[in-house]
């Protein structure tokens, strides 16, 4: 292959199908990417919207800023300094990003283990181990979260159950809508050859005591049986938060909380997002510390628990353009 600043075409392609692991809300993907003129092109695909719960895509744009860190990551795996560039054309708004190769690199073993993470990453929606996590490891994820501008909160119990609480009343008003319902099923259901949403082997299990506020993805598919079980009585929670509430923040956020996702999947941390009470304005403001001007954009659920299956990608061919098509 010709070499393109450092990276081969396949070099490129690589970094793209890295990206497209990265999580993303109710696993809607919402992005494309263009390769041209040497750099990688990175577009919010608006079609992948969740109306109801993420009105105003900020949820949407924090899915793409974790792929932008995953492009990020392998293109230093790569042995090349990654070049980012925000909303690199006011006239084209849908492209975000643009990550270009730039000097090259000597390796990195800390940042090589994360980029081999990627991978390995995934939603777990299963009871996690009654084990605490030890607090050098925490510290590693609060550390992980600042080197990308934001700011992780491990919530003491007393935060923790009222974050608990907001997420039962998230949970409660978003049954009463019917749209949600609706929106949820167009998530969930399964059909042959699907590769986005949520399929129900992943949904999780019921709470044996109902206490951990899980989304319900099933209730968009009401006919799939989910077993009981127990979990774990006292979860880690830690919310992830911005100095500021702009596209530029939440793109921000999305790659700081890949990284942390990353960091914690090399200590063989799982970790569930709980977004609901974010997704409700009123709710979403009692996280919001408004004496720092700090955005609460993401909620983790973090503890050990057994591997479960990957979500499904779609394929290259529907996310990938090339040239200026």
């Amino acid at each position: 292959m010709t070499e393109v600043d450092g990276l081969t075409l396949d070099g490129l392609v690589g970094c793209v199908e890295s990206a497209v692991a990265a999580p993303s809300v109710h696993n809607s993907q919402p992005w494309r990417f263009r390769i041209r003129e040497g750099g990688i092109d990175v577009l919010a695909d608006w079609s992948r919207r969740l109306e109801v719960i993420d009105p105003a895509g900020r949820e949407l744009l924090i899915s793409v800023g974790a792929a932008i860190l995953n492009l990020r990551l392998t293109m230093r795996s790569r042995g090349q300094v990654p070049i980012v560039r925000l909303s690199p054309d006011p006239t084209e708004p849908d492209l975000v990003a643009r990550v270009a190769p730039g000097p090259t690199a000597d390796p990195n073993a800390a940042l090589d283990a994360l980029a081999e993470a990627i991978p390995l990453r995934h939603t777990n929606r299963r009871p996690f181990a009654p084990v605490a996590i030890p607090a050098s490891i925490l510290d590693d994820l609060i550390d992980a979260a600042a080197a990308e501008g934001a700011v992780l909160s491990v919530a003491h119990p007393a935060v923790r159950d009222a974050i608990f609480s907001l997420a039962h009343t998230a949970e409660r008003r978003f049954r009463e809508q019917g749209t949600y319902v609706a929106e949820l099923s167009g998530w969930t259901r399964p059909s042959r050859g699907r590769h986005d949403g949520v399929p129900p082997q992943l949904f999780g299990p019921w709470d044996a005591l109902e206490a951990m506020p899980l989304r319900d993805f099933g209730l968009g598919v009401p006919e799939i049986h989910r077993r009981t079980e127990r979990f774990e009585p006292h979860p880690t929670i830690a919310v992830l938060s911005t100095v500021g509430d702009t596209p530029a923040d939440w793109l921000r956020a999305g790659q700081a909380l890949q990284r942390v996702l990353l960091v914690a999947t090399t200590h063989r941390l799982a970790s569930t997002p709980m977004t609901q009470p974010l997704e409700i304005p009123a709710l979403r403001g009692m996280v919001t510390d408004t004496a720092s001007g700090r955005w609460a954009q993401i909620i983790l659920r973090l503890g050990y628990g057994q591997p479960t299956a990957l979500t499904p990608r779609r394929p290259l061919a529907e996310v990938l353009l090339t040239g200026d098509r």
